[in-house]
């Protein structure tokens, strides 16, 4: 019911990421149909700013005696392109399109995928940390052809690989050089089985001993180079003496390296697990490492790690193309901005539901693609 007092609001609202934009859309125009004069303040994204828009141009259709509706389909007639110039209440002037017709058909739900390229790399070191406990047996064929996936996903140069345990003093004791582009599986093979000993299951102790203590981390680390670490175990990390929290071993991380990437293969959250209902220890404290780069994480019980593998070399170079997570209602309606720029050098691939860039957006840059579903 809209409120019929002729009462004003001023409302603020500040959304710091895309689905708390795509909620503050909805939040604005269920707002406007019960108080149709309140005005908003604040910070958003695009979701907000249809929304906003949308009401302008009701308003302007009020005052007329043409009907007018947004443009939401293939089969709507444009019969107007109305260029309207916003002052909004976050003081920017900005410059719309907005399309309209007398169709008036629901173009569904907004949705924005976004993702951020990463930056240039000079080099890539990988750290493969296993837990070599005997309850890891069973799953040490999918950790091989994992890590033999990964060999055929990196670029042809520049990376170098090690295969570790999880056990701080003997990852201290590691000898010998890394995996570099030209190794076969049987090298990957013959590293897994003299390194993965021991049966503690510290991986951030590991981690942390092999860069301070090995003999020879020293001769091929890089510190200019890309970091990406891989943990694998069915236990979560028991460095509590070393690393109170997964964020302390994140501190000391950043000061090994400008940019570092982390990804688990993981017990997860039994209603995310496809252990079918077997009770184990959830690796927590992997999982707020990898959240805390934005990394993938792999069900360890699932019986194919491809996808997840791919996903962490991937994670390291630059996006040639994003999978979009809904199928667009409307492929005619896709925009692709980058940096807050929109973006034309892309096009859609609805076999694989892909937006696939024909110029890859640059290092660093802030992707967004928006559409409805």
């Amino acid at each position: 019911m809209s409120d019929t007092s002729g009462a004003t609001y001023t409302i603020y609202l500040i959304a710091g990421e895309p689905s708390g934009d795509i909620h503050g859309g909805k939040l604005i125009k269920a707002i406007k149909e019960v108080h149709p004069n309140s005005s908003f303040m604040g910070l958003g994204g695009n979701s907000m700013k249809n929304i906003l828009y949308a009401a302008l141009i009701t308003l302007l259709a009020a005052c007329t005696s043409t009907q007018y509706s947004i443009v939401t389909g293939e089969e709507t007639e444009i019969i107007r392109e109305v260029e309207v110039e916003v002052e909004v209440p976050v003081y920017v002037e900005v410059e719309v399109p907005v399309y309209v017709d007398s169709g008036g058909e629901d173009p569904g739900v907004i949705w924005i995928d976004s993702f951020t390229q990463p930056m240039s790399i000079d080099g890539i070191d990988i750290l493969w940390v296993i837990d070599g406990s005997g309850s890891m047996a069973g799953d040490y064929p999918k950790v091989i052809q994992g890590i033999s996936d990964m060999l055929s996903y990196l670029p042809m140069i520049s990376w170098r690989l090690m295969i570790m345990s999880m056990t701080g003093y003997e990852t201290a004791a590691i000898e010998g050089l890394p995996l570099i582009p030209g190794d076969s599986e049987q090298d990957a093979l013959n590293m897994f089985a003299q390194n993965v000993q021991g049966n503690h299951e510290q991986g951030f102790d590991a981690v942390f001993q092999f860069i301070e203590n090995s003999p020879d981390a020293s001769s091929w680390l890089r510190h200019d180079a890309t970091l990406l670490i891989v943990f694998v175990s069915d236990e979560d990390d028991a460095s509590i003496s070393s690393f109170p929290t997964a964020d302390m071993f994140g501190n000391w991380l950043d000061v090994q390296r400008q940019n570092v990437y982390v990804s688990s293969i993981i017990n997860l959250h039994p209603d995310d697990s496809e252990c079918n209902g077997y009770t184990h220890v959830v690796g927590k404290r992997y999982t707020e490492l990898t959240n805390r780069y934005s990394g993938q994480i792999v069900d360890i019980c699932s019986d194919d790690w491809t996808q997840g593998v791919a996903d962490a070399s991937n994670q390291i170079q630059l996006k040639e193309f994003l999978e979009l997570t809904h199928i667009p209602s409307d492929s005619n309606h896709i925009y692709v901005f980058v940096d807050g720029v929109e973006y034309y050098d892309w096009h859609y691939d609805a076999t694989s539901n892909k937006v696939v860039f024909d110029v890859v957006p640059r290092e660093e840059s802030l992707v967004e693609i928006a559409y409805y579903y």
